[in-house]
């Protein structure tokens, strides 16, 4: 049950926010990792984070930005699964260096735009990534100005982004960005990442049915190559943990970044992301990454009980002077999970507006709401001061005439 508290006082600087989603609870588990971040995928309440806002190389992470804008231009109509595209001799050359990973990829063969998507995310096939671009942009440096057009529209401003798959910019050869470092990498930090993991999800949740899977073959002609998905904690693989179901969503890995991971995973109805970045890696067997965020997720798990708040389900009581009901019920506007704490006190719930203007529409979003567990906000990546939920008015209530309105200024109801 939730309890209904004060509404939050206070406002914290800016520089005390930063910091509190930064190193949120970070002295409560050490990583050995460069930065980490834990958070709901839906809500973006933040649960766990580790110089979070630093940015750092993200190595083939970058692809699920390369994804998301393939995934948007089939859906916009702009190219199709079977849009088919050849290679040029650039793209081969990358495609071709086994110190890469890569499937192969032959001057003259067409490949479609599902092989190329999902050699891309099981794989992390660079020269798949590559062609998705010229798909959809015809060369790389056009499609990576709307890969830093959309991240920026989504209020990442530290990004940096040189290529479509995250090698360092020299790799690229004549698909190297213009102007750019030899040694430039694409930048960002683990909260970039999560923002990028929440809208993928979000905006995308059939890209879970790719990135699930732990291995396919790639079959070109005659010639066949098995992939296998660089998330070992996929079942069948060998970070597999069945505590965790983890289903996505990318690996990263350069000598600049280290080895890198985001994940995802379904917990009580609640969808969890993590970002683990600059893991130890001596060697291409090195499992430091799946092993931390193995450690991540236990901690979760340990110390966050799930509290699901449905839709259309009374959360709270709101005045309505004017309404013809002068009281009306309100829930949150959609199936929210909120992750509480167990640390042996309430969860509570504050609304930012007690009193609201009819007419009321049922479904209507009138307010948001705060929530604590006892003195303790719960916070967002959006709202550090306080994570905000959207509440809607679960009825219909209409408007009072103007003589009635005068009448309850003067007497009351």
């Amino acid at each position: 049950m939730l309890a209904t508290v004060a509404p939050l006082s206070g406002v914290q600087a800016a520089s005390a926010n930063e910091t509190s989603i930064s190193n949120y609870k970070s002295s409560d588990l050490s990583l050995n990792v460069k930065s980490a971040l834990a958070i709901d995928a839906s809500t973006g309440q933040v649960l766990y984070a580790k110089n979070a806002n630093k940015a750092l190389p993200i190595a083939s992470m970058t692809k699920l930005i390369t994804v998301y804008l393939t995934l948007q231009a089939i859906k916009q109509g702009k190219i199709s699964w079977s849009t088919k595209v050849k290679p040029t001799s650039q793209i081969v050359k990358v495609a071709n260096n086994s110190e890469y990973s890569n499937v192969p990829l032959y001057s003259g063969h067409s490949y479609t735009v599902k092989q190329l998507y999902e050699a891309t995310l099981i794989e992390s096939a660079n020269g798949a990534a590559m062609m998705l671009a010229k798909a959809i942009s015809g060369n790389q440096v056009t499609f990576v100005k709307k890969m830093r057009a959309l991240v920026k529209k989504w209020g990442i401003t530290d990004a940096e982004i040189y290529n479509v798959n995250g090698l360092p910019n020299s790799y690229l050869g004549t698909d190297a960005y213009p102007g750019a470092a030899k040694n430039a990498e694409n930048h960002l930090s683990a909260k970039d990442m999560a923002i990028i993991g929440m809208h993928l999800i979000d905006d995308y949740p059939e890209v879970l049915n790719t990135t699930k899977i732990a291995k396919k073959t790639f079959v070109d002609g005659s010639t066949k190559t098995q992939m296998t998905n660089f998330n070992w904690m996929l079942k069948g693989l060998s970070s597999y943990d069945s505590r965790y179901p983890v289903d996505g969503l990318k690996t990263g890995t350069t000598d600049a970044a280290g080895a890198c991971f985001i994940g995802t995973v379904k917990k009580n109805g609640g969808r969890i992301i993590t970002v683990v970045m600059g893991a130890q890696h001596k060697s291409a067997s090195d499992a430091s990454r799946f092993k931390q965020t193995d450690k991540l997720l236990t901690w979760i798990y340990a110390n966050y009980k799930s509290v699901n708040l449905t839709a259309n389900s009374k959360l709270m009581t709101v005045k309505v002077p004017y309404g013809e009901d002068t009281t009306a019920n309100v829930g949150v506007k959609q199936t929210t999970t909120l992750w509480d704490p167990v640390d042996g006190k309430s969860l509570s719930a504050s609304l930012t507006r007690k009193t609201v203007n009819a007419p009321l529409t049922k479904g209507k979003t009138v307010t948001t709401a705060n929530f604590k567990s006892g003195s303790t906000k719960l916070i967002s990546l959006n709202s550090p001061n306080g994570m905000k939920v959207k509440v809607a008015s679960l009825q219909n209530d209409n408007e009072v005439n103007f003589f009635v309105k005068i009448w309850r200024t003067i007497f009351g109801k």
